[in-house]
């Protein structure tokens, strides 16, 4: 996962607001919690915010971020509070709570040199959340829009730079699913949905790596149907797209047992 990426991009954010703080100047009890409702400088929470962050207590370094907007709401602090606040949430791995951060920053700051950053973090957000190619797909979806606005809105970042390598594991996962739709249906003979959803990876998803199988399992389902002319067009595509492969093997078999003159 990216966070030794993220990490040290975030917190450069707040690097200079640390000169000058020796200490946090505040009291916490020994069950971990800050009195963060009493009213304190802006320097203390800040660093009180920071602290937590650096031993590794996310959510609690979240609320104080969020508390630093509350109390100094026009203060500086409070727009990089907002979005230390939204990574703090990503690393305690409280992604609804992050992407919330990361949009109020974005609508408050849309301009700001961060923004970039902030669509990268609702990104990651819903990366973090793809469930496996049994489940619904909906936050996979979203984790590929998102992924996508990043390279959109900011080509030449290094933030669209991995949201590029993201996107085609994302799209491998959507043609996954599809797949496994498609082999659901094979098992059970339903021959034409089956062979629509792997025609839909062929033609969706045809870089991933789940495409030569679709072509094999579209010339399955065509023989089944009795349509041994779109077979053969499956099976030509597969041996001309990828010749070695073990799909195409088995297409060639299959062809030759059950169509031998189409």
């Amino acid at each position: 996962m990216q966070k030794k990426l993220i990490a040290p991009l975030a917190l450069g954010l707040s690097a200079m607001l640390l000169s000058g703080c020796s200490s946090l100047g505040l009291g916490g009890g020994r069950d971990g919690t800050d009195t963060r409702y009493v009213a304190r400088d802006v320097n203390t929470l800040y660093l009180a915010a920071k602290d937590r962050l650096d031993r590794g207590q996310y959510q609690m370094a979240a609320a104080l971020f969020d508390e630093v907007e509350r109390q100094h709401p026009y203060s500086p602090w409070a727009r990089r509070a907002q979005l230390m606040s939204a990574f703090s949430y990503y690393m305690a791995q409280k992604y609804n709570e992050s992407i919330s951060s990361a949009r109020r920053f974005l609508s408050i700051h849309p301009g700001n040199k961060d923004a970039p950053y902030a669509y990268y973090l609702i990104a990651l957000c819903y990366y973090e959340q793809i469930s496996d190619v049994t489940r619904d797909q909906k936050i996979t979806e979203q984790a590929l829009s998102a992924l996508g606005e990043v390279q959109r809105r900011y080509p030449n970042t290094r933030y669209a730079a991995d949201a590029g390598l993201k996107i085609d594991l994302v799209r491998d996962h959507l043609a996954g699913k599809e797949m496994e739709i498609g082999r659901f249906y094979q098992r059970r003979a339903l021959w034409l949905a089956a062979s629509l959803r792997f025609k839909e990876v062929v033609q969706k998803y045809e870089t991933t790596t789940h495409a030569p199988e679709a072509l094999y399992r579209m010339t399955e389902s065509y023989l089944a149907m009795g349509i041994p002319e779109e077979a053969k067009r499956s099976a030509a595509v597969l041996g001309a797209n990828y010749p070695g492969s073990k799909w195409y093997s088995r297409a060639y078999e299959l062809m030759q047992k059950h169509a031998p003159g189409a």
